[in-house]
């Protein structure tokens, strides 16, 4: 978080706060990415929010071969409902130009997935194209969450609101749809930051604690299988975040095609 905040810091002197505020009245409206992803009269689907990512602290390189664009367009014609990606460069080789050429190769909204610790970064999303960002619960204090939600809704982008610790999962409950309905997801990360060990039965164990936000819950990490989708489901969890598994097929796309059609079927 240290490093990332002298990222911030480095940026605003590079492009000031003022030229980004400019850069967002030129380059369109968002796409909505809340609608993409929550249907609440179909809960036999599962909606994908399928995850560009060349590698990451936890499991090194996952991805040799990285072309995001390309991934973009296997991932849309496969039937993801949108798009993550990873735009953080030194942890996860990421970038935010990426954004803006998933956007032109592909239709759907894409998720601008970093560690955002200042309002400086959601100006940075939407003028770089992102439709919603990842607002991690556990590195921002509560005014902190609520101004950074304010401001996506004033932007017009979604945020996804990810947590892991059922407490605190507890308290971002009580902010989902703040400001206004449909702007805002709860998302229950698998994996425990502290130890990085990954575990999809925590969703099983913490879904009913969020009963009030099942419709804009979200499942991330661990999801490898047709079973874990059929699995979520009947826990009443229809939206999932899955990247890794993705990443490291030879066709990331076909993967993803064979993940929703086989977990229809085993539904």
């Amino acid at each position: 978080m240290a490093e990332k905040r002298v990222e911030v810091a480095r940026a605003t002197v590079n492009t000031p706060l003022e030229l980004l505020r400019q850069r967002v009245t030129e380059v369109g409206r968002p796409r909505n990415f809340f609608k993409a992803v929550v249907k609440e009269s179909d809960r036999v689907h599962t909606r994908v929010i399928a995850e560009i990512k060349r590698r990451s602290p936890s499991a090194g390189v996952i991805r040799e071969v990285f072309d995001p664009v390309r991934i973009a367009k296997q991932y849309a014609e496969a039937g993801a409902a949108a798009i993550s990606c990873l735009t953080d460069e030194r942890h996860f080789g990421g970038h935010l130009g990426y954004i803006q050429q998933i956007r032109d190769a592909a239709p759907l909204p894409v998720l601008r997935k970093d560690f955002i610790v200042d309002q400086y970064q959601i100006w940075e999303s939407r003028a770089a194209g992102a439709d919603a960002v990842l607002l991690i619960a556990e590195i921002l204090s509560e005014g902190e969450l609520l101004d950074f939600m304010i401001l996506c809704r004033e932007l017009g982008m979604t945020s996804l609101v990810e947590a892991h610790d059922p407490e605190l999962l507890l308290k971002v409950q009580r902010h989902i749809g703040f400001p206004h309905r449909g702007y805002s997801l709860l998302g229950i990360n698998n994996r425990d930051l502290r130890t990085m060990t990954t575990d999809l039965a925590h969703t099983f164990r913490v879904a009913d604690l969020v009963q009030e936000s099942r419709r804009v819950l979200v499942s991330e990490s661990g999801i490898r299988s047709a079973d874990d989708l059929a699995r979520l489901r009947r826990h009443g969890v229809n939206i999932v975040l899955v990247g890794e598994h993705l990443m490291r097929q030879e066709d990331p796309g076909a993967a993803l095609r064979e993940l929703l059609r086989d977990g229809v079927s085993r539904g």
